[in-house]
């Protein structure tokens, strides 16, 4: 499994993680059973993936509980990033919040520490001197930030905090972050990682039609605004989005690849992208993930993917929050 530096901190991750949220269970994604998914984590480890991603808010913290317990004795293996939702990035809340997931995650370090969206409560520069506190007594290994726009970046830059990670929604067919995120973090030696690589099972050709989607995984400005869940209020694109993914089907079936496939490599090939966290909770999905990221898609491939999400791409604009329309976006 190939490794990339993460931003400026000296940490390697694999370039395909295990994104670790539907462990946690819950809305959304229903019961997950606790020894299969510490089964998958093992698989993870077993075939060179490095990164696991969590957060407090994960099932309420239960995705951190299942993925300490699989890590037992395998820790050392290991890069674990987990997030702290706004809510708890108070100074003062900062410190028991890290406090309660590293007890979770039975360790006593975190490697990458993220805000997992936006403080919009007080700033940010408040929020970071405490983490940078941490990162000093070793608590902290390298801190993040989740969700954040390029306003929000450059407050977070002005603070003078080191930031080594943009945690970022990308697959092809949601692209926001290339138009203003992606070149700023590569300037300024951030790491972007990717997630929702396969669009919640969008990209891996799970559904034929918008209506085949359920209403957890089409709450996003691709799909109608009056659908259940969906809180964005906008018109949705979803006759554009469907076109795009017949387009990437087509492709995909030219070279003989899994859609899912073709959506990694495309995801993993984006200058900027340390790894694409892609979620698992079966082994066998792991195998499948694993595939996938030996996949090497050749430049005209990758020029053609871009094309015909092009238009979807201009259309749905710069903001990089998928849930919420420009006025209300949490990322600016």
């Amino acid at each position: 499994m190939e490794t990339r530096k993460l931003g400026r901190s000296g940490i390697e991750v694999s370039a395909l993680a295990l994104g670790c949220w539907a462990m946690g269970g819950g809305p959304g994604w229903g019961d997950q059973d606790e020894a299969l998914s510490i089964a998958t984590v093992h698989a993870a480890l077993d075939r060179g993936i490095n990164f696991f991603d969590t957060a407090e808010g994960y099932g309420n913290g239960r995705s951190e509980e299942v993925l300490g317990k699989a890590l037992v004795g395998r820790r050392e293996e290991a890069i674990v990033a987990t997030k702290i939702s706004p809510n708890h990035a108070a100074p003062p809340d900062v410190r028991p919040t890290l406090e309660a997931s590293l007890r979770r995650l039975r360790t006593d370090v975190v490697d990458l520490y993220i805000i997992h969206w936006p403080v919009t409560a007080h700033p940010v520069a408040d929020t970071l001197a405490v983490l940078q506190d941490l990162k000093a007594e070793g608590k902290i290994r390298a801190i993040g930030l989740s969700n954040h726009g390029p306003q929000q970046l450059a407050e977070a830059f002005e603070s003078g905090v080191q930031i080594d990670a943009n945690q970022v929604c990308l697959n092809v067919l949601s692209r926001a972050v290339e138009m203003e995120v992606l070149p700023l973090c590569r300037q300024h030696q951030v790491s972007v990682t990717a997630y929702m690589p396969l669009f919640q099972g969008i990209l891996a050709d799970k559904y034929r039609t918008p209506d085949e989607v359920p209403p957890f995984r089409a709450r996003t400005r691709h799909f109608r605004g009056d659908r259940p869940r969906a809180r964005h209020g906008g018109a949705g694109l979803e006759a554009e989005t469907f076109a795009a993914l017949d387009a990437i089907r087509a492709i995909a079936a030219e070279l003989g690849q899994p859609m899912a496939n073709v959506a990694l490599a495309w995801a993993m090939a984006r200058q900027g992208v340390a790894s694409v966290l892609a979620g698992a909770r079966t082994p066998q999905q792991v195998e499948r993930n694993v595939r996938a990221a030996t996949l090497t898609l050749p430049p005209e491939v990758i020029a053609r993917l871009d094309q015909v999400t092009g238009d979807l791409k201009r259309t749905l604009g710069p903001n990089i929050d998928y849930w919420q329309g420009s006025e209300g976006s949490r990322s600016r």
